[in-house]
């Protein structure tokens, strides 16, 4: 999903993260969730080609955000052992807003092979728990509007339809649905 931040984007299916500053590693349904690091974005590329093709983040996007300050931002890779080799299954990114109380997912992407097995959950959760640590009171996200999935999943989550952003994903101009998640509730 793309969004007025700057090019926010949420799409895919599906932990817990340690409090504020560097989340430890957590278990997942399919695997571990760990912070993004540079050496990671070529995993993060093939992945973020594979699954947005007509609107993907560049190489130069992710790595200006994964070495954004860690009390504006987190990003996440879910890894799943495959055999002896652990690959990428996802990653997700948020943005908190400094001295605020809001904070904004940017992404969530699940590989296809591992839908359905609770990562985009896990991410989800751990972005989540991270807003909580960090005193959020509200989560924000945009979704594409034809992405039933992840609509699905933010909805079981507790995050409710807010808004919708006429032709905000292009090429296709597709709708963007803002939701909002209350962690007071």
């Amino acid at each position: 999903m793309m969004t007025g931040w700057r090019g926010k984007r949420t799409a895919a299916t599906g932990g817990a993260v340690a409090p504020a500053g560097p989340p430890s590693p957590a278990a997942g349904p399919a695997g571990r969730l760990r912070p993004m690091v540079p050496e990671d974005l070529a995993d993060i590329m093939a992945l973020e080609h594979k699954l947005f093709p007509d609107d993907p983040w560049s190489a130069e996007m992710f790595a200006e955000e994964v070495t954004q300050p860690p009390g504006s931002r987190l990003y996440l890779t879910a890894e799943a052992d495959v055999g002896a080799t652990r690959v990428t299954a996802g990653y997700a990114g948020m943005m908190f807003v400094p001295g605020g109380v809001q904070a904004d997912v940017l992404t969530i992407a699940v590989a296809p092979a591992y839908w359905g097995r609770g990562i985009g959950s896990a991410l989800l959760s751990a972005l989540i728990q991270a807003a909580r640590n960090r005193g959020c009171t509200e989560v924000f996200l945009e979704v594409r509007e034809d992405n039933q999935r992840a609509r699905g999943l933010y909805l079981r989550r507790g995050f409710e339809e807010i808004g919708v952003r006429r032709g905000y994903y292009q090429p296709s101009g597709t709708d963007a649905i803002v939701m909002r998640k209350d962690l007071l509730r």
